[in-house]
């Protein structure tokens, strides 16, 4: 984890420590970004970032945003963000919400998020319940499929060669009539 910026700091990088981090907090990791009004960094045994933990004020949201490996972009608020960096695992409780480009988005009073692998789980409390909307895939027009099929024409027979071994010519495959499979019908 890089901060970019933060108005104030207070700890140190050391073994098993806590370090604090106030006020417009901005840190990044590649291509994901996290930003709240307090950070609080946990560092392992061997001095790396372990796990951060962003709050913020009343009526803020904390925020992470990371680009998955297809480009798409994931974007996540909630009113706490527990992010364990070791495993990639992002907790967001209190208002979560997370989108993911082209895929769908989840509301709920806790999502679980894996930023390694875009798994993601929901919870609420015993008054709310967890919405999801799903996003179909985007269908390909039919005229751009390739109609490299349709006009594929038989391969030419092998002429028989004259050998003291008889040989078999191969039959080209059978090709299915139209009226066996009736073309579908388009919604």
């Amino acid at each position: 984890m890089v901060v970019e910026h933060a108005d104030s700091f207070n700890g140190f990088n050391a073994p098993n420590s806590v370090s604090t981090l106030t006020g417009h907090v901005l840190m990044t990791q590649g291509t994901m970004k996290v930003t709240g009004d307090l950070a609080k960094i946990y560092f392992d045994a061997d001095q790396q970032v372990s796990r951060v933990v962003v709050t913020v004020d009343k009526g803020k949201l904390a925020h992470i945003e990371q680009m998955d490996d297809s480009n798409n972009l994931m974007t996540g608020d909630a009113d706490k963000l527990d992010y364990d960096n070791i495993n990639g695992i992002a907790v967001l409780t209190g208002n979560a919400v997370v989108h993911q480009q082209n895929h769908g988005e989840a509301h709920g009073d806790k999502l679980t998020y894996n930023t390694n692998t875009d798994y993601m789980t929901g919870d609420s409390s015993s008054n709310g319940i967890v919405h999801m909307i799903f996003l179909p895939k985007p269908k390909t027009p039919a005229a751009a499929k390739p109609a490299a099929a349709a006009n594929a024409q038989p391969a030419a027979a092998k002429p028989v060669s004259a050998s003291s071994t008889p040989t078999t010519p191969t039959a080209a495959p059978a090709h299915a009539s139209s009226a066996s499979n009736p073309p579908k019908e388009q919604p």
